[in-house]
């Protein structure tokens, strides 16, 4: 059976987002309809708005979607209406990387979560007149009061989760959290240094200190960030505005940190987390640059380069141990989170670019 939807549509480059309502098709037998109680505010939505990356107009966005289960398709197990639920990224499940557990490595990744479409080349949305309207953005589309997504991208869970803030842990806080536990493997003892304060920033900060890294450094250009950063575990923090930061760095861990991870996408940034990390050092770059951006290659030699996705995690299992983490106090996730009603959008993503907010979370009801 469709569904009517209120969705935020997105219909080019720089535009707002228009709410319109919208009809949803049927679920496959292998898919959920997820009624949308929140969903993160990422920057890889603006990424798309802004044309950084290439988006299928119109197109509904979002891809930290929470919510209750309320259909389920004939074929899936393992969930029943009424669950609560998290969504996370889009794999196909059967290429050789899925196969081999790397599924935020699908071969038909980029496909898959950016291209509008089901894996077989449907859309999920139409529009009034009945057009087109595309969806299934990270296998999902949460910008709208409901979202049809495969059972292969839905986490179950427990009755007392919050489902009202859990959207971001399928994206931006996995992938910052699961760079240092699961990408890099930082372990106990490490310094690593953090490039950007931003929800990714600070997920890395935090799981860094669940790591059990001994130096761990912060970098932005805002006051209030760095002293926040503080909070959630940096021992040290460094405006990159008003300090030498390669200085600063060395002179803080020695030799140079033997970890990194960029979540600005800032060529000067980047260029800066080469040099001030030590021979043998591990970097992870996982911001969406901007078309073009450069490093200087000759500065790599003796260093290790990731391009680290979703934080290699599987959702299934880190997204419930991030909220046991949370649960017993070590991740508090919650502390990054600013509620905004879904009306409020343009004004969630005016603050997540001004920097007042660090995560926005928009709410359905």
């Amino acid at each position: 059976m469709t569904t009517d939807v209120r969705a935020a549509v997105l219909h080019g480059v720089d535009e707002p987002f228009r709410f319109e309502t919208l009809t949803l098709d049927d679920i496959r037998p292998d898919e959920l309809l997820v009624k949308i109680v929140a969903t993160g505010l990422c920057h890889t939505d603006l990424a798309i708005q802004h044309g950084h990356m290439p988006g299928a107009f119109p197109f509904v966005l979002g891809h930290e979607g929470a919510g209750i289960v309320e259909e389920v398709g004939s074929a899936v197990t393992g969930f029943e209406v009424g669950d609560k639920v998290a969504i996370s990224y889009a794999a196909c499940g059967h290429c050789s990387n899925c196969l081999a557990g790397r599924e935020a490595y699908c071969l038909s990744f980029f496909p898959l979560n950016f291209g509008g479409i089901r894996e077989d080349g449907s859309t999920t949305f139409t529009d009034a007149d009945g057009g087109v309207v595309h969806g299934s953005f990270f296998g999902q589309s949460s910008f709208a009061d409901h979202a049809i997504a495969s059972a292969k991208n839905v986490v179950k869970l427990d009755a007392d989760a919050p489902v009202e803030i859990a959207g971001p842990l399928g994206c931006g806080i996995q992938t910052g959290a699961g760079t240092v536990l699961n990408s890099l493997a930082v372990p106990a003892g490490a310094s690593i240094v953090v490039a950007g304060t931003g929800a990714v920033g600070l997920s890395a900060i935090m799981g860094a200190k669940v790591a059990g890294a001994t130096t761990i450094i912060a970098v932005d250009v805002i006051p209030e960030r760095l002293e926040f950063a503080k909070k959630l575990g940096a021992t040290h923090t460094i405006n990159g505005k008003e300090e030498d930061t390669v200085a600063r760095i060395r002179e803080i861990t020695g030799d140079g940190a033997s970890y990194a991870v960029d979540t600005t996408g800032a060529a000067p940034v980047l260029d800066q987390l080469i040099d001030a990390t030590a021979m043998g050092a591990k970097l992870a770059f996982i911001a969406v640059s901007k078309p073009g951006t450069t490093i200087d290659a000759t500065k790599v030699g003796g260093k290790t380069i990731v391009g680290a996705i979703e934080g290699d995690s599987i959702p299934q299992n880190f997204i419930p141990e991030l909220i046991a983490l949370n649960k017993a106090g070590r991740f508090p996730f919650e502390e990054l989170v600013t509620t905004y009603a879904f009306d409020e959008i343009e004004q969630a993503i005016a603050d997540t670019q001004s920097g007042k907010t660090v995560k926005a979370v928009l709410t359905m009801a």
